[in-house]
């Protein structure tokens, strides 16, 4: 499932993600008397929640309005619909991520934290690797985290022109990785299977069905057979096992691509 930021209307999404003047309407300005019964936060606090628990595909207005204890009709007055609350959701939970990393050790050990950092982020919010890069929210927590990624790639003093690749590599890289385990976990949960459990039962029959397989692909069998991660003996599934296998060592791949740039272009 992939959702598309930005398919609401332009300027109520706008307003609502920086909190323009007016952006919520009448009821979300400080007049005397009680309070208004719904805010824009909670709104958006009650569809991260809905999300973070059964995520992106259980995600609408009403199941939002449930977890409130109010009709889809009363959030209206305060978020236009569900894609302008899509877009809200993404910014409000990228605020999680740290931006006070110190450069004393170097560049190298601050990019490492902040890609632990996004690693955890997007394996507590899975739903979030469902909203497309295509068409960003552009919303202040989605450019303070890439303000965050800067401040610490432009102590490489490589050029703007080569950081903006690496900031679009890395953010690629690590999504991707966790993307995996976010699928992985929910095949799990959706099918009932586990990863081990489907892949013995097909690698078994690929033998069979193939029995000349390792003469047919040789370099397969080989990365198979030597480039396996090790089993570390305790319960983490295989995809997910992989994938942070591939997160450390890809991370650490990136990150003397970038130390030869350096030394290149100096």
């Amino acid at each position: 499932m992939v959702v598309f930021a930005g398919q609401g209307d332009a300027r109520r999404s706008m307003a609502l993600l920086w909190r323009a003047e007016g952006a919520g309407g009448a009821r979300t300005r400080r007049w005397p008397g009680p309070k208004p019964a719904l805010s824009v936060a909670a709104i958006v606090d009650a569809g991260v929640a809905v999300a973070d628990a059964d995520g992106m595909a259980a995600l609408s207005m009403r199941a939002v309005g449930e977890r409130l204890g109010r009709t889809a009709m009363a959030l209206y007055t305060y978020v236009p619909g569900k894609s302008e609350l899509v877009d809200l959701m993404y910014d409000q939970v990228l605020a999680e991520l740290p931006t006070g990393y110190d450069l004393t050790p170097g560049w190298r050990a601050a990019v490492t934290s902040w890609a632990e950092d996004t690693w955890e982020f997007y394996l507590r919010h899975p739903w979030v690797l469902q909203v497309s890069q295509a068409r960003p929210v552009l919303g202040p927590n989605e450019y303070r985290a890439l303000e965050t990624l800067l401040r610490l790639l432009y102590a490489t003093e490589l050029s703007s022109a080569v950081l903006r690749r690496v900031v679009g590599a890395l953010f690629h890289f690590i999504r991707g990785a966790a993307q995996t385990v976010a699928e992985s976990r929910l095949a799990a949960a959706s099918t009932g299977v586990s990863d081990e459990e489907w892949w013995q039962a097909r690698s078994g029959m690929l033998t069979e069905m193939v029995p000349d397989f390792a003469e047919r692909f040789p370099l397969l069998v080989r990365l198979e057979t030597e480039g396996a991660a090790p089993d570390p003996g305790d319960s983490v599934p295989y995809m997910e096992r992989e994938a942070r296998s591939t997160f450390d060592i890809g991370l650490a791949v990136i990150l003397d691509g970038i130390e030869t740039a350096i030394r290149q272009g100096r």
